[in-house]
């Protein structure tokens, strides 16, 4: 059994990058576990907080969750082609310190979804981008999720079938680079 953490950069109630991750959720194989986790009341990343007061609880529960996980799943939207702040906030907090960082060769999957026509590609690029900067694996597979009002229901459920398809191939692709990664423990062992 393995298990992926997944985070959307969104803290929208009716965000639709929520919606896909909870579509990939619902399309993880067998033996495949997809858990959220909120990064709602992560704080600013602040050097001097660290240094004087230690990790703020929230940080080490994230950091903590990602650490135990197999896997990662990251959502994310578009603010001014880019990654929204709470998203990047989070990842800073839970690369640091550098050499106990939770994300340190964890496998990662990035998608990510706009109500405008790129589907987050622009911040799909500087996530992926980051997180190799910090030492993820990084898998090639992707989705760009356009015009996600016309994608999703009323319910939030992820109607367009091809892209449902590419997600699922997203999914495959972090069970494959999860896998790798429990077999090379495996052998170094």
């Amino acid at each position: 059994m393995s298990t992926v953490i997944g985070i959307s950069g969104s803290l929208r109630r009716g965000s639709f990058n929520t919606a896909l991750l909870r579509a990939a959720a619902g399309l993880a194989p067998a033996g495949l576990t997809v858990e959220v986790a909120s990064i709602r009341e992560i704080p600013l990343y602040d050097g001097d907080v660290e240094a004087e007061r230690g990790i703020p609880d929230a940080v080490s529960a994230l950091k903590d969750r990602v650490a135990a996980a197999d896997g990662l799943l990251l959502v994310t939207p578009e603010y001014n082609n880019s990654i929204p702040g709470v998203l990047k906030n989070a990842i800073d907090w839970a690369s640091r310190p550098v050499r106990e960082s939770a994300l340190r060769f964890k496998p990662a999957a990035v998608v990510g979804a706009t109500t405008g026509q790129f589907g987050a590609v622009w911040a799909q690029a500087e996530l992926r981008k980051v997180l190799a900067a910090i030492g993820a694996r990084v898998v090639e597979a992707e989705v760009a999720v356009g015009h996600a009002p016309t994608r999703f229901d009323e319910d939030g459920t992820l109607v367009d079938e091809d892209l449902r398809e590419q997600l699922g191939e997203v999914v495959e692709a972090l069970v494959s680079a999860v896998a790798e990664r429990q077999e090379l423990a495996r052998t170094a062992a």
